[in-house]
């Protein structure tokens, strides 16, 4: 029941369907998984404990407040030092199981057309499922939370900024998946970090942007 509200939760706050800031109602949750408030309690538990929501004093959890620009360029950063490590550890390690799904990601990546909205969700999710099988391939438990608590906070800044080029990014997808089948963890690891270098730059072109041009 736990994990059910933790994913439940998850997919709200990503897609913005619970909005940065907003107050997130227990008894509400509850109803529309029919179940009680104590799993979706612990699930709020932990998202606060990656900061994704926050614990109110006599208003109860809210969705945390959008990054700021600072935070989202800190946040590459260290996904520059985590990430590249984690995919040569992955490429090392892979399976033929991870090699099918790896390349179903990529049919599934190039079908999506840039600014096609619909699309996006389905490539969003793509991405996701590649990071999170980057992550898991490492080996290391504790990057492999930090790299999903990572990513789930950039996905939701991509969403509430048009900074997302699926076109290009399936490129560098392509190159990272390609080494990842390759078993080549050297070169996994700089299809990542180039992959990273590329996506921070799409991301500061965007928030130079005046306002009004980054919706």
């Amino acid at each position: 029941m736990v994990e059910m509200a933790y994913e439940h939760l998850l997919t709200m706050l990503m897609t913005l369907r619970i909005a940065p800031g907003e107050r997130i109602a227990i008894d509400a949750v509850a109803r529309q998984l029919g179940i009680s408030q104590t799993p979706v309690r612990e699930a709020l538990s932990q998202l606060e404990a990656v900061k994704l929501v926050s614990k109110m004093t006599n208003v109860g959890y809210r969705a945390s407040p959008q990054m700021t620009h600072e935070e989202v360029r800190d946040l590459y950063a260290l996904r520059k030092l985590i990430e590249p490590y984690a995919a040569a550890r992955a490429a090392e390690a892979m399976t033929d199981e991870s090699i099918a799904e790896l390349q179903a990601i990529d049919r599934e990546m190039t079908e999506v057309v840039d600014g096609d909205a619909l699309a996006y969700s389905q490539f969003a999710e793509a991405d996701a499922r590649l990071h999170r099988l980057i992550a898991e391939g490492s080996g290391n438990r504790l990057v492999a939370e930090t790299i999903e608590r990572l990513h789930a906070h950039l996905h939701i800044f991509r969403a509430l900024y048009s900074t997302n080029a699926p076109t290009r990014a399936a490129t560098e997808h392509r190159a990272i998946i390609e080494a990842l089948v390759a078993h080549d963890p050297d070169g996994a690891e700089r299809a990542v970090l180039q992959h990273l270098e590329r996506s921070e730059q799409r991301m500061d072109t965007v928030l130079a942007a005046p306002e009004d041009l980054q919706k």
